[in-house]
């Protein structure tokens, strides 16, 4: 799987069900970010917009533990200084790590978040090539189907696909942890609300209507994507490459960008090809929703919540 030069690294705690994913960037890569929901959890999200001078970053940093795991960017801090790898000051290069988080606490009682040392292991564990998938780094303590109440979820987890058109690479990573459900090309449920009988919920609630009772807390839900390209695009058409993404969110996951979630797409793009805007924006929507679906596809069953990978 092409992934643009980038690499991709996992740190997973297996014990705890939780952990965080690095994307590290090559140099010059051009970064933007779109956030929707009511409470995201990040980390220099206000130097991606548009209007700001900065255009290159180091690495992205996806992680569960809430706001805790935002200790994360930390490790992966010290990581690439002690490579020397930063955006130049005249003292010392500062590597910049946007980071997003997910809340996976009822995974495992909020205890022993991601902390600074995850961060450092997920970039020694980068790679271009064999990334996993499933139960692994910020997809380790992730669900889906929360909409008809905790008794109804299944696992999500962390996906990846990308997709080569004339020497042009677009591709994505997600960490899907939404209240909506996971939906096929054709609409049906891949993934998501079920109940004892493993009977979709929403043969029977066709709007997806949430249970009177308020079981699922506002900003406890997000999915994360980070959308990357080869192609050479200013940081004006990255910007507008993340919001494009949520295209793919709204694809693959009903509903989507809900008072319940947090959703927010990064786009990175590594310069290395002339390309049209709209070829990368239009592939991106298909490649962050087939993300999307290879995060659940790949996702295993922990305890009493049921994962595709072993219902298969």
């Amino acid at each position: 799987m092409n992934l643009a030069g980038l690499k991709i690294g996992h740190a997973t705690d297996e014990q705890f069900h939780t952990g965080c994913t690095v994307f590290l960037c090559p140099p010059n890569t051009v970064a933007s970010v779109d956030v929707r929901g009511p409470a995201p959890g990040s980390r220099e999200a206000m130097l991606l917009q548009p209007d700001k001078p900065i255009q290159y970053i180091q690495a992205v940093m996806l992680t569960g533990g809430s706001a805790f795991g935002l200790a994360t960017a930390d490790g992966a801090m010290r990581w690439l200084a002690e490579h020397d790898i930063g955006h130049p000051t005249p003292i010392r290069p500062i590597p910049l790590v946007p980071t997003a988080v997910v809340y996976d606490l009822f995974m495992n009682n909020g205890q022993h978040p991601p902390d600074a040392e995850r961060g450092y292991e997920a970039c020694q564990n980068a790679r271009d090539t064999n990334v996993a998938q499933g139960n692994v780094g910020a997809g380790a303590g992730v669900t889906v189907g929360k909409w008809g109440g905790f008794q109804t979820i299944m696992k999500g987890g962390f996906g990846l696909h990308s997709m080569e058109v004339d020497g042009v690479v677009v591709g994505a990573g997600a960490v899907v942890n939404a209240i909506g459900d996971v939906v096929n090309v054709d609409g049906s449920v891949l993934a998501g609300a079920r109940d004892a009988n493993g009977r979709w919920l929403v043969e029977e609630n066709p709007y997806r209507q949430f249970p009177n009772l308020p079981q699922t807390p506002v900003g406890t839900n997000t999915t994360l994507v980070v959308v990357f390209t080869n192609a050479k695009l200013t940081k004006i058409e990255v910007n507008r490459l993340a919001q494009r993404a949520h295209d793919g969110f709204a694809i693959a996951i009903r509903p989507v960008h809900t008072t319940h979630d947090g959703d927010t797409a990064y786009a990175l793009a590594t310069g290395q090809v002339e390309a049209s805007f709209d070829l990368v924006a239009n592939v991106a929507v298909e490649v962050v929703a087939e993300a999307i679906r290879n995060g659940v596809r790949a996702a295993a069953a922990v305890g009493p919540i049921p994962g595709l990978l072993s219902d298969t």
